[in-house]
């Protein structure tokens, strides 16, 4: 990944996007966002991307909440230690449109003052038609999510209006800059206090490892999808051959505002920036979560990567090294697309090593056995 997100707060970024500290670049670096605003005609330092009030406080939001919690999840008093990794790599293509956001303390790096416990920011941007929107996304969907006032106490409201607000930026950072046209897919997963929340527009996805469990924390958005296929239809779209009006392969995206018949500036249309929210309570057996790009899952099924990424682990307990590990694998499959790869660990020791219990087998004889054996003891104790 070109080491185009800004410098993270003391070192400078190099190959891969990585930092000469070994972290993940920042997106909140004051020349990564200082750029869009040199695009939209502003001088470095001036904010000119301005806040939709009708976005504030987004009513009526169709996002479905997945919160799936226990009895071990309330009685437990887990508080996860986050630490995190990522790589990328180009892949076979010509140009890297995929861009990719770590932050284990984003609050604090973002200049605001920590409210306590774990308050970290991850995100995949798959960009398609250009690496701008991906860009955009990248820089933006945190700012606006820390703007929001239903942050951190709506956070799934939050979240989905950060999304919202990110496309209609980007819609007016297009309409001054019509270079900067394309779109991308966005996946961002949080980590608030013992609270996992992950928000998905797109076909990227995120998978949670529990005790070497996969568990998908996202839907991939595909037109085909019953669902969505649903509602690209109720909204005047059409899906052909799998494709989205027979032009994209996902439902969802932020940006694409320049391909006609996706949206419309009211915000409705059969390509929807909305994400879907999954919530999930952490719990001590919760190990990581990926998060990867779709060029990563065309080549790995979620229990494959889970799979590899524990062993890797247990290797080094190296989240930076297993992602590079995860991306080279995809290489070896023959992935054909850009890769981006985010690994985020929820407790400073490696996953255990897992031993599965022997089976209790319980042997019997048959009612013929016994007679070949019972004729076979006879023939012994005539022999005597």
């Amino acid at each position: 990944m070109e080491g185009s997100l800004g410098d993270g707060g003391g070192g400078a970024v190099g190959k891969n996007g990585e930092r000469s500290d070994g972290r993940p670049p920042n997106p909140f670096a004051g020349a990564y966002r200082q750029s869009y605003d040199v695009a939209l005609g502003g001088s470095p330092g001036v904010a000119t991307l301005i806040r939709h009030g009708s976005l504030t406080k987004t009513e009526g939001l169709d996002v479905p909440v997945e919160d799936e919690k226990s009895n071990e999840d309330f009685e437990t008093d887990f508080l996860p230690i986050v630490r995190s990794g990522a790589w990328a790599d180009i892949g076979i293509r010509p140009t890297m449109e995929d861009a990719y956001v770590c932050c284990d303390n984003f609050i604090q790096e973002y200049g605001l003052k920590n409210s306590g416990g774990p308050n970290a920011f991850y995100g995949v941007f798959d960009g398609h038609g250009g690496k701008h929107a991906a860009d955009f996304a990248c820089s933006n969907l945190p700012r606006f999510l820390l703007e929001d006032e239903d942050f951190p106490g709506e956070i799934e409201r939050a979240v989905a209006s950060a999304f919202l607000q990110t496309d209609t930026a980007f819609a007016e950072a297009c309409s001054v800059n019509s270079s900067l046209a394309s779109g991308t897919t966005a996946l961002a997963a949080l980590v608030v206090g013992r609270s996992l929340v992950v928000a998905n527009a797109g076909d990227c996805r995120a998978v949670l490892c529990r005790r070497g469990k996969a568990i998908d924390m996202s839907h991939d958005h595909k037109p085909d999808r019953s669902e969505e296929r649903k509602r690209i239809e109720a909204l005047g779209g059409f899906v052909c051959d799998d494709y989205l009006n027979g032009l994209l392969n996902v439902a969802r995206a932020i940006g694409d505002w320049h391909v006609d018949g996706m949206k419309d500036r009211d915000g409705l249309g059969p390509l929807s920036a909305e994400p879907e929210v999954m919530t999930r309570r952490l719990t001590e057996e919760d190990e990581f979560l990926i998060l990867g790009c779709d060029g990563f899952w065309d080549v790995f099924r979620s229990q494959n990567a889970v799979d590899l990424a524990r062993r890797k682990l247990q290797e080094h307990n190296d989240p930076t090294t297993c992602c590079k590990e995860l991306v080279d694998e995809a290489l070896k499959r023959e992935s054909s697309d850009n890769l981006a790869v985010v690994l985020v660990c929820f407790q400073t020791k490696p996953p255990p090593v897992m031993t599965a219990p022997r089976p209790r087998v319980r042997r019997s004889i048959s009612g013929e056995g016994l007679r070949e054996l019972q004729s076979f003891l006879d023939r012994l104790a005539d022999g005597a």
